[in-house]
């Protein structure tokens, strides 16, 4: 059955980045984070939700505990009061340069051409994509998941 292979695949895709991110002293998770922030810049919250599909009650501590350790900040919007605004300190920008070498070793790791980690990127966003519309899921609904 796919599901059981697919959750084989997130658990072997965690397990692979654990070592990978223990120097940086972050979780997959809190990684996840700072990746969106060092692909984006500055996120107001409802976007990282969006993006990295998890609810605010899972988010909302993570990115706390992320500005507890002088990660990133959090501000209210000048435009928008309702609207919480992440961004990333000098020292969370500085570990984009100790994560650089991760990526490869996943490309490595799991026989990842660009060709490859394309189609694999096509079917996962298609199964996301069948599931928010199917069981109204996603982004815009809170849904679970992962980007990477």
């Amino acid at each position: 059955m796919v599901c059981f292979n697919l959750q084989a695949a997130a658990r072997a895709v965690t397990a692979v980045y654990r070592p990978l991110l223990e120097p940086l002293g972050v979780t997959y998770t809190q990684y996840l984070v700072l990746a969106v922030l060092w692909e984006q810049g500055d996120s107001a919250v409802r976007d990282l939700v969006a993006r990295l599909q998890l609810d605010y009650g899972t988010l909302t501590p993570l990115l706390k505990r992320l500005e507890q350790r002088g990660l990133l900040t959090r501000r209210r919007s000048d435009q928008d009061e309702r609207t919480v605004i992440v961004s990333l300190t000098p020292e969370g920008d500085a570990l984009r340069e100790q994560a650089t070498g991760i990526y490869p070793v996943i490309c490595e790791t799991f026989g990842f051409t660009p060709e490859r980690a394309a189609e694999a990127l096509t079917v996962l966003t298609s199964i996301v994509d069948h599931a928010a519309g199917a069981h109204g899921i996603g982004p815009d609904r809170q849904g679970a998941g992962s980007t990477q």
